[in-house]
């Protein structure tokens, strides 16, 4: 192994990266993204980070952050911010979550409108959609899905809809039959969601702290799960007060499986394992600063 512990500073080490470096990037990531690193991942960052040196030609990370903080380059804002992001998502994640959404949205007025606030490669926002025309028994239901990420690098992929076929392991035989094309030729080992669902939904970049978000509500459902464990208590609590004037006064909150909102914001009540429901008149309050 060439790279040992980063921040020791020993020979070992393509690049220096000293704790001051790994305290700059935790300050710029938190101020950019919301994200609270943890001091477990100083050796995480630095072999992130190491390849965008490597890609870009720099040879220190103190000028890597100076030419960072200077803001003149915008593509490596974002390819930093796309570096220190965990994309760990699958198909049915969370399984418990789609029949509680499957219900709710055979009771709503139409058309229904989702929000899946942390979409990643795309399996969150199809497994929605997969949810979404089992429930109305067709491949075109009243449904729209906003499907965001800060990531724009997985966005991508998720617009494409190609996965591999390992990546359909976990799914029924009949929904991956139903929902997904196998490729052919070139494109043997791999499949395609089928072109009705991914019509069905708008991928967008969005970063959950910017000033503005360019999306509005009403939303019947939002998904933002396994996100919030990476920002700290008071970004939790503004981005949830950010939530609550963009849903309907019946919709759905789904969080992750660790995850707990209830201590962190008023705005919302706990309806079932990791689902919340608006507090009454919530979304009638105006919406607060975030």
């Amino acid at each position: 192994m060439r790279h040992e512990q980063a921040g020791r500073g020993d020979s070992a080490k393509e690049f220096d990266f000293t704790t001051q470096d790994f305290e700059r990037v935790r300050a710029l990531i938190h101020k950019k993204a919301g994200i609270a690193l943890a001091d477990t991942k100083q050796e995480m960052v630095y072999s992130r980070l190491a390849r965008r040196l490597r890609a870009i030609g720099i040879s220190s990370f103190t000028q890597y952050l100076n030419d960072l903080e200077s803001g003149r380059d915008a593509q490596e804002w974002e390819a930093f911010t796309n570096a220190l992001t965990t994309n760990l998502t699958s198909f049915f994640r969370e399984s418990h979550h789609f029949p509680i959404l499957a219900e709710h949205v055979r009771k709503v007025r139409e058309p229904i409108e989702i929000w899946c606030s942390a979409a990643s490669t795309g399996e969150e926002p199809y497994s929605i959609a997969m949810t979404v025309c089992e429930a109305f028994n067709t491949l075109t239901p009243p449904v729209k899905i906003i499907a965001t990420d800060i990531d724009t690098n997985v966005l991508a992929a998720g617009a494409n809809g190609v996965y591999g076929m390992d990546r359909l392991d976990k799914l029924a035989p009949e929904r991956a039959r139903r929902f997904f094309l196998r490729g052919r030729g070139a494109q043997e080992g791999f499949a395609r969601v089928r072109p009705e669902l991914r019509q069905m939904i708008s991928f967008k970049p969005l970063n959950l702290l910017a000033e503005s978000w360019p999306i509005k509500g009403q939303f019947d459902v939002i998904f933002c799960r396994n996100v919030m464990i990476y920002f700290d208590k008071p970004t939790q609590g503004k981005i949830l007060s950010r939530f609550a004037p963009l849903m309907k006064p019946d919709g759905l909150l789904f969080a992750g499986h660790s995850e707990n909102f209830l201590y962190v914001s008023d705005a919302f009540k706990l309806r079932g394992k990791t689902v919340y429901e608006l507090e009454h008149g919530v979304a009638k309050k105006p919406l607060k600063s975030a």
